[in-house]
């Protein structure tokens, strides 16, 4: 791979990552655009790495609650609201794991990697988002998270599996229909992703164990830090817009995307 399209894949998958416009999506359409090599599983926990890092660093106030709150935990006090929201952050990833497994053995994660899947699941999901931002209330907070919201945040985050439907997006469109305001919303979405990546990229480790050489650890350690910038620099512009900015423009550009896609795929 060059380094061109290594900065390209990095930056792609930096910049989709979180925000809602599915970082699946672009990297399974990015090959067939620029007539690149598939990256290898190998570059694919080197970005997650990065993306991972950025989210961590950005939200550093609230890692730093889930820290204390396994501290707590592990120390017997389990009715602090520290303690509380890692535990609700674990029941949230459960069923996301779970569908991941399945999606891995049946050989599904593989099927649904096409154009037109893409295509259906970038309008579809975009449009829900829209008629979530709209209609949803603006009262809740961060701490106002509860069990039942946890529990439909985590089963809708697994929808994510399937291509074009993003991960930061389908979370976000359930925490506006909860009535979450639009910056406290995308923050809980931020961080249901942390345990998701790391999930991810542990599964995506195994399989790489004994690939490792110079020239990847290279290319590895490059595209973990351009996915780091641009995934931190997404982040920052996000959550500034969204302080006066609706998820508007981000459902306009999967509506236009999507049926780009479709007329790709159909005609």
């Amino acid at each position: 791979m060059s380094l061109f399209h290594l900065f390209v894949l990095a930056v792609v998958q930096g910049i989709t990552e979180f925000l809602p416009i599915s970082s699946s999506g672009h990297l399974i359409l990015l090959p067939m655009a620029l007539d690149m090599p598939d990256q290898g599983l190998a570059l694919d926990v080197a970005v997650h790495v990065g993306t991972l890092a950025a989210v961590m660093i950005f939200f550093r106030r609230e890692i730093a609650r889930l820290v204390a709150g396994a501290r707590d935990l592990a120390g017997g006090r389990v009715r602090t609201a520290d303690a509380r929201l890692f535990v609700l952050l674990a029941i949230a990833t459960v069923p996301v794991v779970l569908a991941g497994l399945v999606f891995k053995l049946t050989g599904l994660a593989d099927a649904m990697r096409s154009i037109a899947v893409i295509g259906w699941t970038m309008i579809l999901f975009g449009l829900l988002l829209y008629w979530a931002d709209q209609r949803g209330a603006t009262t809740r907070r961060l701490d106002d998270w509860s069990l039942r919201d946890a529990m439909v945040m985590g089963l809708l985050q697994a929808l994510a599996l399937v291509p074009g439907t993003s991960r930061s997006g389908i979370t976000i469109t359930a925490s506006r229909f909860l009535g979450f305001d639009r910056g406290e919303g995308a923050r809980i979405s931020m961080l249901m992703s942390v345990p998701t990546i790391i999930a991810s990229g542990l599964l995506l480790g195994i399989e790489t164990v004994g690939e490792a050489n110079w020239e990847t650890l290279r290319y590895g350690a490059i595209g973990a830090a351009l996915a780091f910038v641009s995934a931190y620099a997404a982040l920052a512009v996000m959550m500034r817009l969204l302080r006066s900015v609706s998820f508007t423009p981000y459902v306009i550009y999967r509506v236009v995307l999507g049926l780009i896609l479709l007329g790709i795929a159909y005609f």
